[in-house]
């Protein structure tokens, strides 16, 4: 069996913004696995956030591909991997889970869904980022993805200037579904002032308003909000997720940083039992990370999912999208190929 990786940048067409910076290249690193000439993939996004970088991809692929010894022996992978290095380097971790689960889809000649055993269901509509930017490029950004189709917009917000975006939004966009993320940026106080604000933009939902640690002021902002308060920010391992339903009305799932597409259902399944909604997001990543996440969409409330679409220079083709519909791959694996 062999274990092989490659690094590489992905580049979005345009900067792509949020409270905490603005960046334009994006280091990712592509896992192979190769047993019995079948193959399967899986990619790793490292952030910063999550203390992840580039580097430290590169430097901890050669510790713990040595983790993958059988491609069907998935829960002795997540406790290998945890011995290796418990609750770190969560993308690295997603790479490899990646490269067996479609690796054992391959083999038996299924869509991951279905080796699963998942639903069938439609994946919601996925939202489509405007990112932090000025005024005008904002506006920009909402005239021409309505104008592509989209339904559905995920406003970046956390400055100082986040009602002046939220009225200037709704002037251009009037009749879009906006939700807005803070990513974390906010005050207690903050946030308060911004709940009418942001019912009078008619915004669906509310993504991680304050600090990730937060809990506190978090369960207080939500008996005091009119819209759903989704964690993301917050959620860190598939552990975290029981507590958080104390603060939150839902929480966003990433595969890069829980650790997988195993450790997504994991959590997804965690989440219905304590009462939460769940949105499937992801992060700027190629079109194979993007159909990993759309194998769970279809049992989520929430989509967003356009990491991707942001992308100037997308090494991987097979998914399917009208505007923010993205149609579940249905070819053997994650049902992506290489460009």
């Amino acid at each position: 069996m062999s274990v092989s990786w490659e690094t590489l940048d992905l580049h979005t067409a345009h900067p792509f913004g949020i409270a905490r910076w603005t960046h334009s290249v994006y280091p990712r690193a592509i896992v192979t696995l190769d047993h019995g000439g079948v193959r399967g993939s899986g990619e790793a996004a490292p952030n910063a956030f999550y203390g992840e970088t580039g580097v430290t991809v590169e430097a901890v692929l050669p510790l713990l591909a040595p983790a993958l010894e059988d491609p069907w022996d998935w829960d002795g992978l997540t406790a290998r991997l945890g011995a290796r290095m418990p609750h770190h380097h969560p993308s690295v971790k997603c790479a490899l889970e990646m490269a067996a689960v479609e690796w054992c889809a391959h083999a038996v000649e299924l869509p991951v869904w279905r080796l699963l055993g998942l639903s069938a269901s439609p994946i919601p509509p996925s939202s489509f980022t405007v990112s932090l930017a000025d005024l005008p490029a904002m506006r920009d950004q909402a005239r021409t993805a309505v104008a592509q189709g989209y339904t559905v917009l995920k406003v970046k917000l956390g400055t100082d200037r986040d009602e002046a975006i939220l009225t200037a939004l709704r002037e251009e966009v009037p009749d879009v579904t906006l939700r807005v993320d803070a990513n974390a940026a906010w005050s207690r106080a903050r946030a308060r002032r911004m709940l009418g604000v942001l019912e009078d933009a008619r915004v669906e939902l509310l993504e991680q308003p304050l600090a990730a640690a937060d809990l506190d002021g978090h369960a207080e902002l939500r008996a005091r909000a009119a819209l759903p308060i989704v964690a993301d920010e917050s959620v860190h391992h598939v552990s975290d997720v029981p507590a958080l339903a104390r603060a939150f009305d839902g929480v966003n799932l990433k595969l890069a940083k829980l650790g997988g597409p195993l450790q997504a259902l994991r959590a997804l399944r965690l989440a219905r039992a304590h009462g939460l909604s769940v949105m499937m997001g992801c992060m700027i990543e190629s079109s194979l990370g993007i159909s990993a996440a759309a194998a769970l969409a279809g049992l989520c409330d929430w989509a967003d999912l356009d990491g991707a679409l942001l992308l100037a220079d997308d090494p991987f083709a097979g998914l399917e999208w009208t505007a923010g519909h993205l149609e579940r791959p249905t070819a053997p694996g994650w049902g992506v190929h290489r460009i």
